[in-house]
């Protein structure tokens, strides 16, 4: 809205209202104008209207009048005057109530106003206290990641604690392979020697039953000694059986720490149930070990008591001879 309207302008308007017959208005001025606010116009038309009273009241400004002519046209003036000032009272009346309602509408204004500015100020202490509780947050968040990362690093020592351990058992179970090679190494040479040394028996029982009568004393040392080497045998079993009940505690052991483990040595207890099933294969060899010189050594009595019935016949040549 236009303001500043210069006062010369209004004058001239409210005069061009009054020269067509029509009471000047704030509204009409403002028509006649085409611009200027209400409260502007409002002012310029009170001054108006007080310069219109004085311009009424002097007679001088109409010299060449007789007096009652000039004192019945101050009358009219006057009148009109009064008029004019009643219309001006209507028009201040109607200012006035334009200007309560400006100023309601400014009142209501204001406390929109003041009621936005406590809401923004609301806003302003809830901001800072969702600040200071994300800050809080930020903390909480801040120590929760130093403690998972705490974590994170105890994890990668267990990991590789386990790791170690789990080549620890590696290499431990790498021994118990190597001893249950040695013990299988062992186990067979044993035998080859008891199959060896079973047949040699049964060559030397046979050759011996042949000559039974020339050799029975020397079957008999053998026979001894071959209980002897028997026994010697039999003692070399059970020292392998000692090496073998050693490796399977070893076994167990190496199987017992593969449990605490876990998952990650099932690889470990795999091989150790091969190795327990290899030891049982083992024992089963040792078992037809000892079958074989149970067999060896029945046969050895079996010998030993033909060349007892041998013994025991009569010479031929000798029947003859006599």
């Amino acid at each position: 809205m236009a303001v500043g309207v210069p006062e010369t302008d209004v004058f001239a308007a409210a005069d061009a209202v009054l020269a067509r017959g029509e009471r000047p208005t704030v509204e009409r001025v403002r028509l006649a104008l085409g611009r200027g606010s209400p409260a502007r116009v409002g002012a310029l038309l009170d001054q108006w209207w007080e310069q219109l009273a004085g311009r009424l009241r002097g007679e001088t400004r109409l010299p060449g009048l007789p007096a009652e002519v000039a004192q019945a046209f101050v009358a009219i003036w006057q009148q009109a005057t009064t008029l004019a000032q009643g219309a001006a009272e209507q028009a201040l009346a109607g200012q006035r109530q334009v200007l309560l309602e400006e100023r309601e509408a400014l009142a209501e204004l204001e406390a929109r106003a003041r009621l936005e500015v406590a809401q923004a100020r609301q806003q302003t202490v809830e901001a800072v206290a969702a600040r200071q509780g994300a800050e809080v947050r930020l903390a909480d968040l801040e120590q929760l990641l130093t403690q998972r990362q705490a974590q994170i690093d105890d994890l990668r020592n267990q990991r590789d604690e386990l790791q170690a351990q789990r080549d620890e058992a590696r290499t431990q179970l790498t021994e118990v392979d190597h001893l249950l090679q040695e013990s299988r190494k062992q186990a067979e040479q044993a035998r080859s020697e008891q199959q060896r040394y079973t047949r040699d028996v049964e060559d030397r029982a046979y050759r011996e039953i042949d000559r039974a009568r020339e050799e029975s004393k020397a079957l008999g040392a053998q026979l001894k000694d071959a209980q002897g080497r028997l026994s010697i045998a039999q003692r070399g079993m059970e020292e392998h059986q000692l090496v073998l009940t050693d490796t399977r505690d070893q076994l167990q052991a190496a199987r017992s720490q593969g449990q605490l483990l876990g998952a990650q040595l099932t690889q470990v207890q795999q091989r150790a149930s091969e190795a327990g099933e290899y030891i049982s294969r083992l024992e089963a060899a040792l078992q037809a070990a000892r079958e074989d010189l149970a067999e060896a050594r029945e046969r050895a009595v079996a010998a030993e008591a033909r060349i007892e019935v041998l013994a025991s016949r009569p010479r031929r040549s000798t029947n003859k001879r006599n």
